[in-house]
């Protein structure tokens, strides 16, 4: 590499770090390289094809006035692509780069005259007739927007939602993940939001699989040595959507594989949307580069329906079963079962199975031995400020005390406990809890936690009290 090729280089990545997002100058221009300058005509090495198409695409303008600053009107720029071997030994139109330092890359040069803004070339990676595979994308036509109906609850996911199947790949929600407990729309809004792209967009690609699933398949492509052909599967893909992405906690070799799959698609425009019970910050035994592109796009959690969202949903239910119910009765249900969704619509659809099997009219006393049975046989869920309640009581204390900055030994344990409670007996992640008692950060929570442990091995009074509260709690 020639210093002229790469003093004029840093003088356009100069100007282009001026005039562009840190992140995107990070991502696009800091895996670029430098490698000769002639005639004119300076070239640079980017990592693979897509890395080419973004930048012409998104930076060609500034490339353009760069480079003219630097060179003048006359001046072109050189792309040479080097070519991951990733589809076994398929490497056409390769010329050798060579190097004093390492071995020759296989490249592809492509010269391109700035003023050319859609510029044409043959991918080299596509095996041909790839593209006319069928896809299934095993979506639920069932799950759509329509019937994922909007509350404070989910208002953030389910917008991010909408703006990503108006237009996949195009946002800065990219990847989604969608993180919350079990039961409370996860797995419906992203089908939601892939039937909403296949309806837009019928030519994408569109396809939802489960963590697990996505697993088998990786472990069945080692054993039948054909993990390329399961990496270019993944490639070609326009939305991706894995459900309960916490599921690859602890297997390595699936999340070294879905690294370079993720890294391919983000790169290529494609949209990646996730769903997990946890936050990013809360899962364990998952890479940390998984865990930090995780965290590229938005992470929205959906929480638990508050009251009016409940009783949305159960008439929303009603109404697409066509069956009337009085008003006394929805609240009652809406009222007493709180916990998730699907407990939800499950006690709806029990009261009316048991209705219409036993000839019963749906009365408010048959709705009580619906619920009464449903709720005996559920594990409650109690809310974040009740635990606060709880321990406040606990400690002869007001909640506003718990809550607040004092660093008093006594409080500094009560709002320990009810961090540690938190954590314990709700779906809610790290930060959720942190911002509910006292506004703290997840790190807090965390060191609450271990430090609640700690205690209750080691100091027998502290030990009791875990154990007065916990009996509280369970009542």
């Amino acid at each position: 590499m020639s210093t002229t090729a790469q003093s004029v280089w840093n003088n356009c990545l100069s100007f282009i770090k001026d005039n562009i997002q840190p992140q995107a100058y990070k991502t696009w221009f800091e895996p670029i390289v430098a490698v000769k300058l002639q005639e004119n005509a300076l070239s640079i090495q980017v990592p693979s094809k897509f890395f080419y198409e973004w930048l012409e695409e998104h930076y060609v303008k500034i490339l353009k006035v760069a480079l003219t600053k630097e060179l003048g009107e006359t001046a072109k720029l050189v792309y040479i692509i080097k070519m991951e071997n990733t589809y076994g030994n398929r490497q056409p139109f390769t010329e050798k780069i060579p190097s004093s330092n390492r071995t020759p890359v296989k490249s592809q040069e492509v010269d391109i005259p700035l003023n050319n803004k859609s510029p044409e070339l043959k991918n080299p990676f596509v095996i041909p007739g790839i593209r006319n595979v069928k896809i299934e994308s095993q979506l639920n036509p069932n799950y759509s927007f329509e019937n994922f109906l909007e509350g404070d609850s989910n208002r953030l996911a389910r917008s991010a939602g909408l703006a990503v199947a108006a237009k996949p790949g195009g946002t800065s929600f990219n990847p989604l993940l969608i993180f919350g407990g079990v039961g409370l729309g996860k797995t419906h809004l992203a089908h939601a939001i892939g039937v909403d792209i296949k309806d837009k967009y019928p030519e994408k690609t569109v396809l939802y699989i489960s963590a697990e699933k996505f697993t088998q398949q990786y472990i069945d492509s080692v054993k039948k040595n054909n993990r390329n052909d399961f990496i270019h599967f993944y490639q070609i893909i326009d939305v991706l959507i894995i459900d309960d992405v916490q599921f690859l906690s602890g297997k390595s070799g699936t999340q070294d594989v879905f690294f370079h799959i993720f890294n391919h698609l983000h790169q290529n425009g494609k949209q990646v949307i996730l769903t997990s019970d946890k936050a990013p910050v809360d899962m364990q035994d998952i890479e940390q580069r998984l865990l930090s592109r995780f965290k590229w796009g938005l992470s929205a959690e959906l929480q638990h329906p508050d009251f009016e969202t409940r009783v949305s949903i159960l008439k929303n239910k009603l109404y697409r079963d066509g069956v009337e119910m009085p008003d006394e009765i929805i609240d009652y249900v809406a009222k007493n079962i709180k916990t998730n969704v699907r407990e939800l619509e499950g006690a709806i659809i029990s009261l009316i199975a048991q209705s219409s099997f036993n000839r019963k009219e749906i009365t408010l006393e048959l709705a009580k031995q619906i619920v009464e049975k449903f709720v005996k046989n559920t594990k409650r869920e109690v809310s974040i400020d009740y635990i606060q309640k709880v321990v406040s009581d606990y400690f002869q204390m007001d909640v506003d005390t718990l809550q607040s900055k004092t660093r008093k030994r006594h409080i500094v344990q009560a709002r320990q406990l009810a961090m540690f409670f938190a954590k314990k007996m709700t779906k809610a992640s790290l930060a959720s809890i942190g911002s509910q008692i006292g506004k703290r950060d997840h790190a807090t929570v965390l060191h609450a936690c271990k430090t609640v442990d700690n205690l209750s091995s080691t100091d027998k009074q502290f030990r009791k009290y875990v154990e007065d509260i916990a009996k509280k709690l369970s009542v």
